[in-house]
């Protein structure tokens, strides 16, 4: 079904769960380690990705900020530590975004900068998925078989496969009884103290800017033209954006949030074409929110992950293959060292490191930069 420029179909469902691979786990280390509310987590989730959707008509991915996530379940933060980072880094992109600052850092960062990130995030993302199938390596193999055989069906597309193979493993194994309970709950009105704010920003909130920055702002951005070269979003809408979300969500239970490459490959990988992807997965979220939110741990925690492993791998292929575009010498050499930093220490120091590494190659002209 199609309804001006959206389009409601089998391809967008399946599109909608690309991402699910840098969700669930994360969701998962949010609810059942920090205790962080089910049912503020997904309703808040679903309901940004259905504005989402209207606004942008495309296909426009939402994942927790993967540096606040990694310290706030390493170390066991409080739900309203979390609230306040996201609030905190809200606060910093409407900032960036209402004065400019941000197309100052994008005409700094070269494509060669780009493409290493997005290098990096695809062989980090297949890494993650191969540890995930190491988990049920013969599963993790059909999987990837479904993928290639059932990617391009218009009627029995790849991920709506697997998502029923899971669910049909859950319920052969005797989980799916035990773990679904009926319920309707609400979001909660959470509040945290400016201490908290200023602690989430100090432990991972700075670190987490140059990661969205990198990642979600300019790496997204280029995907984006590189998918729909007719519909363009700029780097200050995208920063604009999550913003606005982070600064409203926090006090309705909502996670820290922001868009990213990796998930808008994997959406766009499984069928994801128009902004009917964000507005199924948002309904499905505010579903899964309101009427299963005492089940969620369970149910996503019995999943079978080497399912979810795979599908990681697929993606970050896709990500990967963006790198051809690269020719010159020293543009190889930065984008080595960009994706080499990146993996063996965070995106952030290896997007702020290609940047320099760049300039140097530019002003001493050892190497001519094309």
């Amino acid at each position: 079904m199609r309804i001006n420029q959206f389009e409601f179909n089998l391809r967008e469902l399946a599109g909608s769960m690309g991402d699910f691979g840098t969700l669930l786990p994360l969701a998962i280390g949010f609810i059942a380690i920090n205790g962080m509310n089910p049912a503020g987590l997904l309703i808040m989730m679903g309901l940004v990705n259905i504005a989402t959707g209207l606004v942008y008509k495309l296909p426009m991915p939402l994942q927790p900020k993967k540096a606040i996530a990694a310290v706030a379940i390493s170390q066991k933060w409080s739900p309203s530590l979390i609230y306040a980072s996201g609030f905190g880094t809200g606060i910093i992109w409407l900032f960036i975004a209402s004065t400019g600052f941000i197309k100052n850092i994008v005409k700094l960062t070269p494509h060669c900068v780009i493409r290493g990130i997005q290098l990096a995030l695809g062989i980090l993302l297949a890494i993650k998925g191969f540890q995930m199938m190491s988990t049920g390596l013969l599963l993790g193999i059909i999987s990837i078989l479904i993928i290639l055989i059932f990617r391009e069906n218009k009627y029995a597309p790849a991920a709506i496969v697997l998502m029923i193979l899971g669910l049909g493993i859950m319920g052969f194994q005797g989980k799916l009884p035990d773990t679904i309970h009926f319920s309707i709950s609400l979001p909660p009105l959470t509040f945290f103290t400016f201490e908290e704010i200023w602690k989430g920003l100090i432990l991972a909130g700075f670190a987490q800017i140059f990661l969205t920055l990198s990642n979600a702002v300019i790496a997204t951005a280029t995907l984006i033209k590189e998918y729909w070269p007719d519909k363009v979003v700029s780097e200050k809408k995208l920063a604009a954006n999550m913003g606005i979300m982070n600064t409203i969500v926090p006090f309705f239970g909502g996670m820290p949030m922001c868009h990213g490459a990796g998930g808008l490959a994997g959406q766009y990988y499984f069928g994801a074409r128009t902004g009917g992807t964000n507005i199924i997965e948002g309904l499905i979220e505010l579903s899964l929110g309101l009427f299963l939110s005492k089940s969620i741990q369970s149910l996503f925690s019995a999943f079978p992950m080497s399912i979810v492993g795979a599908m990681m791998i697929l993606v970050g292929i896709e990500l990967a293959k963006f790198i051809k575009d690269i020719r010159g010498k020293a543009e190889i050499i930065v984008l080595i060292v960009t994706t080499g930093l990146s993996i063996i220490t965070n995106i952030a120091i290896g997007f702020i490191s290609g940047i320099v590494l760049y300039q140097i190659f530019k002003k001493s002209k050892i190497i001519t930069i094309k």
